[in-house]
């Protein structure tokens, strides 16, 4: 009896450190360790993003201007080409004949000046010595003077007009012609050699060329950002096709009027590009990063260390193992880290929120 009342005490006895240990167990808060960033010194950059794509603003599409058959096609596809260099001809001999013809009109109209000049002189001459000039009145040498005067007037405006008529029939030979208007590439080639070029295909470009010398990105600013993005910023464009590829740029144009795509308010752009090269082509996707403002050495701290609001900014400095809540003043924020403009020091250590508390990255934006 009395070994069972003992084992009796023992089975309770276990039985209350079990409880006492649950017990104790669950009110005991775990010690955890927070944690930290320290204060760093560096640059930070405001940027703003436009997407968009690339262009080539030199294009030319080109085509006759007169009727005939194409005789030649001198370039191919992908093939440089310099200004007024001939690209095509079209089979023309009547238009170079109505060139030789307006060209001797002209000549002839240059003989009959000289010739009416020299009428004109010699009845001044006869006019000047008219006393000496037995049978001749003064009046008829007179007139003559004024017949040999507009003679030679009629004269000057019939070379007038065989040179206007040679401007035209040189015109004309030129639209049989197709030559380039600047440097460039030949980007397509729509007639071949014997094809009889129609009214209606006049309207139809026969060669395409692009200026690849010069590039730009073409893109749209949300409406939210405009207002901060001015003419002449700088912006760094990446492009989708070529994500090695960073290209800079500047801004060139910002429209006055905007343009709802998806429902979204935006304006468009003109990003010139600084330093092309033979790589960027014409339509890739392309998104600048244009830099609104910029700070160098400055001290920074994540956002997501930031606590409070934003017209009282507060941060969690650890000093001497302790948190110590401390007032600060912000500058520049890129969305992820914030310019610290009085309140801590370089190399101090604030506290990092759990994902309970804190602000996300986007506080400071």
């Amino acid at each position: 009896m009395k070994r069972r009342r003992i084992l009796i005490i023992i089975v309770c006895l276990v039985c209350v450190g079990i409880v006492l240990g649950i017990v104790l167990t669950r009110g005991a808060r775990p010690q955890t360790t927070p944690t930290t960033v320290n204060v760093t010194r560096g640059n930070i950059v405001k940027t703003v993003l436009a997407d968009g794509s690339l262009e080539m603003p030199n294009k030319a599409y080109l085509s006759f201007g007169v009727t005939g058959t194409v005789a030649e096609v001198l370039v191919d596809e992908g093939d440089n080409v310099t200004k007024d260099q001939v690209l095509a001809k079209l089979d023309a001999p009547s238009l170079e004949s109505n060139v030789e013809m307006a060209e001797l009109q002209v000549e002839i109209a240059q003989k009959q000046i000289k010739a009416a000049r020299a009428q004109y002189e010699i009845a001044q001459i006869n006019l000047d010595n008219a006393g000496s000039l037995p049978g001749e009145s003064e009046e008829v040498l007179e007139q003559q003077v004024d017949i040999a005067k507009a003679s030679w007037e009629t004269a000057k405006l019939n070379l007038e007009i065989a040179e206007l008529n040679l401007d035209a029939a040189k015109l004309n030979l030129e639209k049989a012609v197709i030559a380039a208007p600047f440097d460039g590439v030949v980007t397509d080639i729509t007639i071949t050699e014997g094809e009889e070029i129609s009214t209606a295909a006049l309207a139809t470009p026969a060669i395409s060329l692009v200026d690849t010398s010069e590039i730009e990105m073409r893109g749209f600013i949300d409406e939210i950002d405009v207002a901060t993005v001015q003419l002449g910023q700088e912006a760094n464009i990446l492009l989708d096709a070529l994500p090695d590829e960073e290209v800079k740029g500047s801004v060139a144009f910002i429209s006055l009027v905007s343009t709802v795509r998806a429902g979204v308010v935006s304006y468009e752009t003109t990003i010139t590009l600084e330093n092309p090269n033979a790589e960027l082509k014409d339509g890739m996707s392309a998104t600048a990063e244009i830099i609104i403002e910029r700070r160098d050495n400055v001290l920074l701290i994540p956002n997501r260390a930031i606590q409070g609001t934003s017209e009282n900014p507060k941060v969690l400095v650890l000093v001497g193992g302790q948190e110590e809540e401390r007032e600060i003043t912000l500058g520049l924020s890129d969305g992820i880290n914030t310019e610290v403009l009085s309140g801590l020091e370089e190399g101090e250590e604030v506290v990092l929120p759990t994902s309970s508390g804190g602000q996300s990255d986007s506080f400071f934006m």
